[in-house]
């Protein structure tokens, strides 16, 4: 599986060269304005359930890449972290779950953070049911202790 994985190595780190001017302030929302409302009504088809849960950990930890810059623990912490700018997302952060809805962050998942390394997942990584499943496992680290 690592050997299927380092073809993406090269690629993110050519991202990483490529963002500039990053935003300073990692509590903004990213959802566009004129889209917010309607993204924040969707909610995750997938039940929180533990197996659910652990198939969002499978795709996190391999398929989706998350891990390479979120780190395994979901900490923000990754291997491609240190030269990210602004720094990955820290999912274990109960507080930032707080903030957003599930429709938002499946939104950050499918289209990316323009500006920063943080790349449109859905459609070239992973499907829209696999998004939200990563999403559910995302959500279960802001929640452990």
């Amino acid at each position: 599986m690592r050997s299927g994985f380092l073809w993406f190595l090269p690629v993110l780190f050519m991202m990483v060269s490529l963002v500039s001017g990053a935003e300073s302030d990692l509590s903004k929302r990213r959802v566009p304005d004129k889209q917010i409302k309607d993204i924040q009504k969707l909610k995750n088809p997938f039940e929180a359930s533990s197996e659910n849960i652990a198939k969002g950990e499978a795709l996190y930890q391999t398929k989706a890449t998350c891990f390479t810059c979120h780190g395994k623990e979901g900490r923000g912490d990754g291997l491609a972290a240190p030269g990210l700018d602004p720094s990955p997302r820290n999912f274990t952060n109960a507080a930032f779950h707080a903030m957003r809805t599930d429709g938002e962050l499946f939104w950050v998942i499918k289209n990316g953070i323009p500006g920063t390394a943080m790349m449109p997942m859905v459609g070239s990584v992973i499907t829209e049911e696999e998004a939200w499943l990563v999403l559910l496992y995302e959500r279960s680290l802001g929640r452990r202790k």
